[in-house]
């Protein structure tokens, strides 16, 4: 079975349909829902997604696939909302255990075998520094899922909607020439994790807002899932924003590269300070750099100031710890010095270098240890046992 992943028009898709005669095609019917990061594809129905919406058996396709080709917009170094939405519901391709792969933490192969895959992006104006960014990306994204990228191909598309708003803004401004005195206009701080109240995004954020300066908004995505001009005018209200996400595969989550991609086609262009704080299961803070790299060409899309953002490591054990009454002692202790840092440029709307904090004085061999023991623990309260967390998936 060959198998084609695309983002193309009805129109687009038109035109080359025929290049695809017998290949399974996955594309955008309107039903794909977001990952909601529940882990129930790894300890509820091991290789299979629980959201039934017909993109439930992605990880099993893509195993069962001899030949995959990709083709995405090019979307702020990686993939559009849909295609990113694809691949956020396909982590059930590899298993939930960690293993050191180049010195890193990665997911273990759940299917023994490594894909040859075809990306192709479709843009105008695709830079060399944007070809660059993505061929990065996918790199990324390839070594976590056991996978080989075959080609990366990137095709000007001049008929493409993105042309239409293609163009790079920047407002030249240093960040304090438009604010209020003391740069204490609206911050807005967005959860983008669609874990809503229980993300480990929102842990982190609340306990910043006390420290931040000025009228505050805490607001969670997954609350405005279905009321996206909602979302819209009370991002539009905001002087500063700080988005709180997770990072899956490698990058944004599509649910806020949606929200992205909404606000880029709105062609405002107000100035807006734009601060990311994301968090990762694996233990470096390092592997966040793409999730960072993309918030920051979407703002030079947009024309916003991009702030800055705080990658924090170890994210499932460090959210657990954001109720400590002193953060700065203990493996909290990086992450403390970097919300300090963050919030001084919130308050001042100016702008602070990205910076990357991995658990203080916690190995990484006793993080791994750990979270690996967790899952077989936490697939028997669904009754299953520890071999049943390495089923794979056979489609017919």
């Amino acid at each position: 079975m060959k198998l084609l992943i695309h983002d193309l028009s009805r129109e687009e898709w038109k035109k080359i349909a025929s290049e695809y005669n017998g290949w399974k095609v996955v594309a955008d019917s309107g039903l794909i829902k977001p990952c909601v990061g529940c882990f129930g594809c790894w300890v509820k129905t091991p290789g299979q997604c629980v959201i039934k919406d017909g993109y439930d058996n992605m990880g099993a396709l893509i195993h069962k696939a001899e030949e995959i080709v990709v083709m995405s917009r090019y979307t702020y170094g990686g993939f559009s909302g849909f295609v990113k939405n694809v691949f956020d519901r396909s982590i059930s391709w590899v298993l939930p255990y960690f293993e050191i792969i180049d010195g890193e933490m990665h997911h273990k192969s759940r299917y023994p075998e490594e894909k040859k895959v075809t990306f192709i992006f479709r843009g105008t104006g695709i830079s060399e520094e944007d070809k660059a960014a993505a061929e990065e990306y996918v790199k990324s994204v390839c070594r976590n899922f056991h996978t080989d990228a075959t080609e990366i191909l990137f095709v000007e598309d001049e008929g493409s909607e993105e042309g239409k708003n293609g163009k790079r803004y920047n407002s030249g401004q240093n960040p304090r020439d438009s604010r209020d005195e003391g740069g204490k206009g609206k911050t807005i701080l967005l959860n983008c994790s669609m874990r809503g109240k229980r993300a480990n995004s929102k842990r982190i954020l609340d306990r910043m807002v006390p420290e931040i300066q000025g009228e505050t908004l805490s607001i969670n995505l997954s609350e405005y899932a279905k009321k996206p001009d909602e979302l819209k005018k009370i991002l539009n209200s905001s002087e500063k924003i700080i988005l709180g996400m997770p990072l899956y595969v490698d990058g944004v989550p599509s649910s806020p590269l949606r929200v992205m991609e909404m606000m880029e086609r709105e062609g405002r262009r107000d100035g807006k300070i734009i601060y990311v704080v994301a968090n990762m299961g694996f233990y470096e803070s390092k592997q966040i750099h793409n999730l960072l790299g993309m918030v920051k060409r979407w703002c030079e899309k947009c024309g916003y100031t991009y702030g800055g953002g705080i990658a924090v490591g170890a994210g499932e054990m460090i959210g657990t710890m954001m109720k400590s009454n002193n953060l700065a002692k203990g493996p909290t202790a990086n992450v403390a010095m970097g919300m300090s840092r963050l919030i001084e440029a919130v308050n001042s709307a100016s702008v602070t270098e990205d910076i990357y904090a991995d658990p203080a004085g916690f190995p990484r061999k006793a993080y791994m240890f750990l979270a690996n023991m967790g899952w077989p623990r936490d697939a028997r309260k669904n009754g299953l046992k520890k071999k049943d967390t390495f089923r794979r998936i056979e489609l017919q």
